[in-house]
């Protein structure tokens, strides 16, 4: 799940995002271009070998130019672009939904949206980010981050507070299982729905 998410994208109404402008989509590129050579500098010779230089020189910007898209090395494995697509998704959604039901479906609208190398890269990004030990404390803070998150957009549902105790036990049960299976496939649509069914059926063993 951008390393903060947008207040913007929970508001009342959902509504299609306008097409980017001629500025926002030469930013877009050069924020793929960081995040693409960065990936390919780790797999070279590895996320503790890399540094910023080295990514922005590859990247063909300068440093500088890196810290205005990333204010940290680890924010490029971090900064995850499907929380945008998945809560327009989980707004789409009928009111009528349960908040576990609307997950679901946004999960499947989600997946269904991204290109091949969209889903390719968001796999390897989160393999990258549980496998690197340096990466531990960051993944604690968006672990937080992503019960936050989910606690919020389940209170916006339910027109409750972002603090209500069940918002943020469902977030912290849904996030906890859902990293419980990050090694097993963290990007595997049918074990995404499938621990979704389960927390939904009240986790009965």
């Amino acid at each position: 799940m951008p390393a903060e998410s947008n207040p913007a994208l929970l508001t009342d109404e959902p509504a299609r995002p306008p097409r980017p402008t001629l500025r926002e989509r030469k930013k877009e590129r050069t924020r793929r271009a960081i995040r693409t050579e960065a990936f390919r500098l780790f797999r070279e010779q590895g996320y503790n070998e890399t540094t910023v230089e080295q990514i922005a020189e590859a990247a063909d910007v300068s440093p500088s130019t890196f810290f205005r898209y990333f204010p940290s090395k680890d924010q490029v494995v971090l900064a995850d672009d499907l929380d945008p697509v998945m809560i327009r998704a989980i707004e789409r959604q009928p009111k009528d939904m349960t908040v576990l039901q609307a997950i679901r479906q946004a999960t499947i609208e989600s997946f269904a949206e991204l290109s091949s190398y969209d889903f390719g890269f968001e796999t390897e990004r989160t393999e990258l980010l549980y496998s690197v030990p340096e990466l531990r404390g960051a993944v604690a803070r968006e672990l937080e981050r992503n019960i936050d998150l989910m606690a919020a957009i389940a209170a916006k549902r339910l027109g409750r507070d972002a603090d209500d105790f069940e918002c943020r036990v469902l977030a912290g049960a849904l996030t906890g299982a859902m990293l419980s299976q990050i090694n097993e496939g963290p990007y595997d649509p049918d074990r995404i729905l499938k621990v979704i069914d389960f927390v939904a059926s009240g986790m009965k063993i």
